[in-house]
């Protein structure tokens, strides 16, 4: 039996419900410039038209956009294909309804998100743009991933091959690193936040459950149960080291097929998440089984740094770009 859902009924977080619907930011992230442009060929072209539209102060609207083809559809709305009009750029576009959103009161929670994601910066993050709204709908303005969601690829392959999860394991623990030195906490690493972007680069999409923490230890319970570190677990504070956690059990799941401390029913994962009962199938090399050990360890202080994990034998022998 797979444990694979959120520990709420929500993939952005749970908060109080407001009782009307304000902007999820001030007016000024309503005023970025285009999405720049990821083909060389075209900046010079269109390179005039963002600086105008950046010292204009843009307002987006519907207008701005074609809307081709649907992408995906999750809870509170949906994600479609679009062309900026003026550049040609390619974009995706999400459209969440308010009445959703307020349904579930997760306002605050969706402020959080944007105002997290639209300030990274990380070829293995994906970029939030901007976003605009209107009487009935938010609009995200997300950066296009052609090759999709890559819980889709780990379900049609059953695994993944150690040269791929290692490559992949890699540009994780920067991305991560990265968001820890903007004392961004993820919470919620897994195959379903994960897309693949043009050159097959990994991209961690979803922020739903991050939170910006730069000195506070947190306690909310939060992500998905297979992923979850004992400390949540076992109802005691968490920080970063969370998602190095959360590493470990996404490296397991993508050389097996399966999360690492699954079991039937919540209570059972949850006691083998405690006890850190982790088993390792026939096959797994020496130094992957090294690797995951290092970073699924009950102590958080104990979970290898994740500036460290680039130079691990096993990345070393499988990932491209390895050495620092």
């Amino acid at each position: 039996m797979s444990n694979k859902e959120n520990t709420t009924h929500s993939s952005v977080g749970q908060t109080a419900a407001h009782s009307s619907f304000r902007p999820p930011l001030s007016a000024s992230t309503n005023r970025s410039p285009p999405p720049p442009s990821s083909n060389t060929s075209k900046d010079s072209h269109h390179s005039s038209t963002k600086s105008s539209a950046a010292k204009a102060g843009k307002q987006w609207s519907l207008n701005d956009f074609e809307i081709g083809k649907p992408l995906g559809r999750g809870k509170f709305g949906a994600v479609y294909l679009a062309r900026e009009k003026s550049t040609h750029y390619i974009v995706a576009l999400k459209v969440l309804q308010k009445s959703q959103l307020l349904k579930a009161g997760v306002e605050h929670q969706l402020r959080r998100e944007i105002e997290i994601q639209s300030h990274l910066r990380h070829v293995n993050i994906l970029r939030l743009y901007g976003y605009f709204f209107d009487n009935k709908r938010i609009y995200l303005i997300l950066e296009y991933s052609p090759r999709g969601e890559l819980y889709k690829h780990l379900q049609a392959k059953g695994r993944f091959g150690e040269r791929q999860s290692a490559q992949y394991i890699l540009e994780l623990s920067r991305a991560l690193g990265y968001c820890h030195t903007k004392h961004v906490i993820h919470r919620d690493i897994k195959p379903e936040n994960l897309l693949i972007g043009h050159s097959g680069e990994l991209k961690i999409a979803d922020f739903g459950w991050s939170v910006h923490a730069p000195t506070s230890r947190r306690n909310t319970l939060c992500g998905t149960l297979d992923y979850l570190p004992p400390e949540m677990v076992e109802g005691r504070e968490h920080d970063e080291q969370v998602d190095v956690w959360s590493l470990g059990v996404l490296m397991y799941e993508f050389l097996v097929g399966t999360p690492p401390f699954e079991a039937e029913g919540h209570s059972a994962t949850y006691r083998r998440i405690s006890r850190v009962d982790l088993r390792f199938p026939k096959g797994l090399s020496e130094d992957a089984k090294d690797l995951i050990f290092k970073l699924l360890q009950k102590d958080p202080r104990k979970r290898m740094a994740l500036d460290m994990i680039p130079n691990h034998p096993w990345i070393l022998r499988n990932a491209r770009g390895a050495q620092k």
